[in-house]
């Protein structure tokens, strides 16, 4: 998986990250909407955002052998987490301003349970952490050292995260620390999925290393319930990839589900996550971008982004297809 940038114009010279083969959701000055057919849903089912085979079939491969929708996705984020090719989630993820890799991931089950880890260093799958936090705390999100240390205590291991490819990363972007984020240079940043398993219960979980060379501290939306993620097991759900900031202004997640109980389908609801992004007074949609996915009850999916170059995953059907959005906004 190739790593985020997401935004608009950032200096990453030299991270030679490859943009994927994506073509999605895009906006222009009257932004009218191009309709597409509703999908047709199943389930079992899974969907993350970009091109996450390897994720997705994990998380289908839970699910055929009976494991649950939370289990699935476990499972699934800590395929990316592992991954060091990718900078984007758990180990390689490209690091802060001060060279130091810092990860947030929150993960919900069909109860409505949430268990998140902010600003989390030195532990490479931060969406297990995170469900540890939701099973075994009366809290929902532990932060910095502290999420660190009761990861250890759960017998996580610590470990180096910044590898020599992003430390090199790193190193390049120090020469002129510029910071004006690039849309879509890489294709890829938070991963966040949704599944749906045999019994027909919803779980989603959402994990990143956040935005490349943020000041230190820095939280998006990826561990922040109804923002980066939310779940209602009677309506579905959804997620959210981008630059968390104007995910965080809207409560992007939450309004999704909730515009999907007012009888809206998956598709019609992203579609209105992101008109309200792009509608806000004085909103400079045209330098960053967002993508929701979301699916229902039925299995229904949608997805939709500001800019061109989001892709959904999805395994339904026995399939496991990256599809590229053939509807958008559009002059």
């Amino acid at each position: 998986m190739k790593r985020r940038n997401f935004i608009k114009r950032a200096s990453l010279t030299g991270l030679g990250l490859a943009v994927g083969t994506t073509v999605s959701s895009c906006l222009t000055e009257d932004r009218s909407t191009k309709k597409t057919a509703s999908v047709t849903g199943t389930i079992p089912v899974v969907i993350g955002t970009w091109d996450v085979k390897n994720s997705t079939a994990k998380a289908w491969e839970v699910i055929q052998n009976g494991g649950s929708s939370l289990d699935a996705m476990e499972q699934g984020c800590r395929i990316e987490e592992a991954n060091e090719k990718g900078q984007s989630v758990g180990k390689g993820g490209l690091p802060d301003r001060d060279g130091k890799v810092t990860l947030d991931a929150c993960i919900m089950n069909k109860d409505g349970d949430y268990g998140a880890v902010v600003c989390m260093q030195n532990i490479t799958h931060a969406i297990s952490v995170a469900r540890k936090v939701m099973e075994d705390t009366p809290h929902v999100i532990l932060a910095g050292k502290g999420a660190e240390e009761f990861a250890v205590s759960k017998g996580f291991k610590r470990e180096n995260l910044l590898t020599e490819a992003s430390k090199k990363a790193w190193k390049k972007w120090k020469e002129k620390s510029e910071y004006k984020p690039i849309i879509n240079i890489e294709n890829h940043d938070t991963i966040g999925m949704l599944a749906i398993d045999k019994k027909g219960d919803i779980s989603g979980a959402c994990t990143t290393s956040g935005l490349a060379y943020k000041m230190a501290g820095r939280v998006g939306d990826s561990p922040i319930i109804g923002s980066g993620l939310f779940i209602d097991n009677e309506i579905g759900g959804a997620t959210a990839t981008g630059l968390g900031e104007e995910v965080l202004k809207t409560v992007g997640s939450f309004l999704i589900v909730e515009l999907m109980r007012q009888g809206k389908s998956p598709q019609e609801a992203c579609e209105e996550a992101i008109k309200r992004i792009v509608d806000k007074p004085n909103s400079n949609f045209k330098n960053f971008q967002v993508g929701y996915i979301a699916v229902n009850k039925k299995g229904e999916t949608g997805f939709y982004s500001v800019h061109k170059g989001f892709t959904m995953t999805k395994y339904q059907d026995g399939k496991n297809s990256s599809t590229p959005s053939t509807h958008y906004i559009n002059s």
